[in-house]
């Protein structure tokens, strides 16, 4: 996982409610493997039309590179689907910024080194009008370019520690395994009949 430390770039607006996971990726795209990548699949059947050609005007296309999503309410609705987040993060997009996520989708973002930012309806408006931003993960704040004071928004003391450090669960975990073994050795002695014998005979 990429740290997320202090992170500036574009901003791509898209200023719609109750975006699911099926827009961010329909389901046709789902039988790939994840090393082949999502990218090219993020809101597919918005960002082009029918004959594969981007739609014009559209706030999200690859060659303007945005580093940021600003939207509305409810983003990522829908089913449990983190090739949603997948899609997300290999287009090259690093945070989310909206006025509320769905539960599960806020929960793989967070997982995934994907940063899901929730604002006020004021502040929103405000991320909504920036063409660039900088998103400082350990003060907490978001700074656009209009010579206002920097947006502040909330993210839980541990979830913020491994993205900062670039660790997901399982690699945090990882970190402890010295005293996970300690602990696994002392417990053993102490509960044999807990393990069981797996020497040879």
């Amino acid at each position: 996982m990429i740290p997320f430390r202090n992170v500036s770039g574009p901003v791509a607006c898209l200023p719609l409610d109750n975006i699911d996971t099926d827009q961010l990726i329909p389901a046709r795209f789902m039988t790939r493997t994840r090393s082949e990548g999502y990218g090219d699949a993020l809101l597919r059947d918005l960002r082009m039309d029918a004959n594969g050609k981007p739609v014009p005007d559209f706030p999200l296309h690859a060659e303007t590179g945005p580093v940021f999503l600003v939207a509305g309410a409810n983003f990522g609705c829908g089913s449990s689907r983190e090739a949603a987040v997948y899609a997300l993060a290999d287009f090259g997009i690093r945070a989310v910024l909206a006025l509320g996520f769905g539960d599960i989708f806020h929960s793989n973002a967070m997982k995934n080194g994907l940063l899901p930012i929730v604002l006020s309806l004021t502040d929103n408006a405000r991320a909504m009008k920036a063409g660039q931003m900088t998103i400082d993960l350990e003060a907490q704040t978001v700074t656009v370019q209009d010579g206002g004071p920097p947006l502040s928004f909330e993210v839980p003391a541990a979830a913020r520690r491994r993205m900062l450090e670039g660790l997901d669960e399982i690699s945090d975990t990882l970190t402890r395994l010295t005293s996970i073994e300690a602990h696994e050795a002392v417990a053993h002695r102490a509960r044999p009949w807990l393990l069981p014998d797996i020497s040879p005979t």
